[in-house]
Parts: structure tokens; sequence; C-alpha cells
């Protein structure tokens, strides 16, 4: 007789481990990096845009796991589609079949970009970046690949080798054959494009890490130089897109743009299953499948599956039903305006920047004399402390996570949920205002934290 498995008291047992555990046996950098920030907190219970400790205190979620909870965390018609796929008992991955969900999923999900064919289901945003490398370079018939600085595309060798960020690539090269061209700098795009073996362009219509937009008509011009040069768009969808910056894709803010390739991810599931998504044109795909032979040429073991696409499928009736992507710009359009607001009152807060619930908010080199000496002081220890020092008070004191955007970047990136409203706006305005009081004060809990992140930044050296 099979023994029952009880989860539950598993982690009635073992929860209270859980930091040890990770230390153990997972990324031991981890936990340590947590204690040291004062992030190593216990959360008991999430719902919405919200998560609770064991004291039952309430935590503002900005950052929705970076990126992956969309509709919020545990949307009851995301949890009914999963509890009623799971009761189906579909005879799924029987890899010589075809099941209706993914059929189903990739015909409602090319409704939002009506120029694209076919769909690829794979397990991740680097998986589908990575798919779209190989079509694109498969293809045209072409090796290289054109990407923009300081672009985020992944961690996997293919997707790294499109990665902006030399921390992420060093001590990982060979990588594939590739360039970086400044974001917006269509010169340098011909340039590139002039030598003849350039697949594709891989860009992200607002960049993650820094939260930059594509400038105007850039997209829309890449776009008929690649066309010129027979090479291929390639729009990374992956946290912009799904409503996050007020339209379904981002790439949809300028009229005209047709990506060849676009990647999804993240949001697409809820948050509650890994799911990647490669959308493209009807003859991509026939190249890359061009004969019976070739069918399996890329695949995915656990792609397409019935827990995958059964969440997919039901994020996106929730956004449709509860107008999420217009949630999304009406609620990011007043977070944004609050907080640019906000720049002639703190010296310290240089940009306010993104579309929807996508936003950077940068700090800068302060102005006056004693602000200006300890601003130095941290620039001097490693780039990006002041941004982690406001990072850290909104959650110690204001209970509300947030994220620094990228290494040695003094921006923080707000992407919360799509469901925040007015109160959670108020809210994240109202602490953020507290901490920018205290930081200009020139004394409190921030300048003294500091000396802990200096201490810490100059020990790693």
């Amino acid at each position: 007789m099979t023994k029952e498995f009880d989860l539950g008291a598993l982690l009635a047992e073992r929860g209270a481990e859980r930091y040890e555990l990770h230390g153990k046996y997972l990324n031991h950098q981890l936990p340590r990096m947590l204690h040291t920030i004062g992030f190593d907190k216990v959360y008991e219970r999430a719902e919405g845009a919200h998560f609770w400790d064991a004291d039952g205190n309430d935590y503002l979620d900005m950052l929705a796991g970076f990126g992956v909870m969309g509709v919020g965390r545990h949307h009851p018609v995301v949890r009914k589609a999963l509890h009623d796929v799971l009761d189906a008992q579909l005879a799924d991955l029987t890899r010589f079949d075809c099941q209706p969900l993914p059929g189903l999923l990739a015909e409602k999900l090319l409704t939002y970009s009506p120029h694209l064919d076919r769909v690829f289901f794979g397990n991740s945003g680097t998986e589908a970046v990575e798919t779209a490398l190989k079509f694109a370079r498969f293809a045209t018939g072409r090796p290289r690949v054109l990407y923009c600085d300081h672009a985020f595309h992944g961690l996997t060798t293919g997707s790294l080798s499109v990665n902006g960020e030399d921390g992420f690539r060093d001590g990982f090269a060979p990588l594939l054959p590739d360039t970086a061209v400044p974001l917006g700098d269509l010169e340098a795009l011909e340039r590139e494009l002039r030598k003849g073996d350039v697949a594709a362009l891989i860009v992200e219509p607002i960049q993650g890490k820094g939260v930059h937009e594509t400038p105007p008509g850039y997209l829309r011009a890449a776009q008929e130089l690649l066309r010129r040069h027979k090479a291929l768009l390639i729009a990374d969808e992956v946290q912009t897109g799904l409503g996050r910056t007020g339209d379904f894709y981002a790439y949809q803010h300028e009229e005209g743009v047709e990506p060849d390739l676009v990647c999804v991810a993240k949001a697409l599931s809820g948050g509650y299953v890994p799911v990647g998504a490669t959308l493209g044109r009807d003859w991509i795909f026939k190249k890359v499948y061009s004969s019976m032979d070739r069918v399996l040429v890329h695949s995915a073991s656990f792609g397409s599956n019935a827990q995958a696409m059964a969440a997919g499928l039901a994020v996106l009736s929730v956004m449709e039903d509860e107008q999420i992507v217009a949630n999304a710009r009406r609620t990011g359009d007043r977070l944004k305006s609050r907080l640019a607001a906000l720049i002639d009152k703190y010296e310290l807060l240089a940009d306010v920047r993104g579309r929807g619930l996508m936003i950077g908010i940068e700090f800068g080199r302060p102005k006056s004399l004693k602000l200006r000496s300890r601003w130095t002081m941290l620039q001097a220890a490693r780039k990006g402390l002041f941004a982690q020092m406001v990072v850290v008070p909104l959650l110690q004191r204001h209970r509300i996570l947030t994220q620094v955007s990228g290494d040695h970047l003094e921006v923080i990136k707000l992407i919360p949920p799509l469901v925040v409203g007015e109160p959670e706006v108020d809210r994240f305005v109202d602490a953020f205002t507290a901490v920018m009081d205290d930081a200009h004060s020139g004394g409190g809990l921030m300048w003294d934290f500091s000396k802990t992140l200096v201490k810490q930044a100059v020990a790693n050296r």
C-alpha cells in the first residue's frame, strides 16, 4: 500500500528551516545576501498584490515575482483552471498525439498579434529567446544576432550571447557570434547590417535593466532597415508583454511595428507553472520544420504541458474579463505622474520613467554639499548602493517589496501585479515620500545603514 504524502505536515515540521536548507543545498549566497540587507523575512501567505507574515502583517508586492504574477497571486480563476485540468486526468505529454489545449492557447494568444501565425511553447523566457535565436538563424541562413547595450534576454548560453551586461557574461565565453549596438542608434544598426551576416536584431521595447524605452520611431525604422537587409526583428516581450506597459505588447505603442518573432513568458501562466512561448511568422516555422524528418528538430519535454496551457488560457480570460490592460495603463499613469511630481522636491531624485506598470525611479548626484559628500562616499564603494538604501527601508519600515533595477544601477524598478489600484498607489507614494524625507534630512537610519552596505561592498571586492 502506498504511503500517503502529507505536504502540510512536512512544511509544519521543516518550514522554519527554510533559510538553512537553502544555504546548505542551493545557492548559498542568496540567504547570505538576504540576511545582510534585512530581507530575510518569513512570508506565510499571499493573495493578489499582498503577502502576510506569521504575525499577520501585510506587505505590498511591487515586484510580482520579477513580473510573473500579472493577475495577482492565487487568482481564483487560474486556481480553478489548474484544479480542473488535474481532475480531468488528461493523457498529457504522450509526445505522439495532438492535445487540444496547446492549440487553443496558441489560437487565443495569436489574436493579440494578428500578423503572426504560429507558436512554439517552451518553459521559460530564456527558452523563448533561445527558440527565437535558433529560428532566426536557421530561417535566414546567417549566424550573427544583434542586440542592444544593457539588454537582458536570459542566462542560458544562447540568450546570454545577446545579454548586454558583462557581469552576467564574464567567465562563460565563448558565446554565439553577436554584436551589441547602442539602443536607438540606427546608424550603428545599419553599419552592422551592411556586413550581410546578420540574422536578426533582438530588442526589448522597454529594457528591464534600468527601464529604458526605445526612442520614439526607433522600432519602426529598425524594422524597415532589417527588412531591407533581409534580417528579422525579434521583440523580447518576456517582461513587457501581457499588459505590463498598458498595451498587450509594448511594441504596440509604436504604430506599424510587426516583429517577425515575439517572445513571451513570465505572466502567461499567472505565476503558477513555468511557461514560455515564441510567436512567429508562418514561413519561419515552415522553414524550420521543413519535413517530417525535422518534426522534432526543436522541441521541449515539458513544452505545451496541460497545466501550463490551462493556466495560460485562464490568464487570458481574466485579462479580458477584468480589463487588466486598461487598469495597468490607468494605474501606471497615476503612479508615474505622482512620482514625477516629486522630482523638483527631492534633489536625490533624478528621473521617473516607463510605461504602464513598469516604472523606473532613478537617483542622481545631489547639489547640496552635505548630501553630495555622502553620495560620493557610496559611489566610491559601489554604484547602486543608494538605490539599495531606499529599497531596504521601503520593506523594513513600510512593508513594501521592491527591487534595484540592475547591478550598479541607481534605479528602482516597479513591476507590481497588474491588479493594483489607487490604494496601492497611495500607499507606495506615501512610503516613498517618507523614505525620501529621511534621506534628505542628512541623518536617520538610512545613512546609518549605508555604513553596513559600504562595508559589505568593500569586503566583496
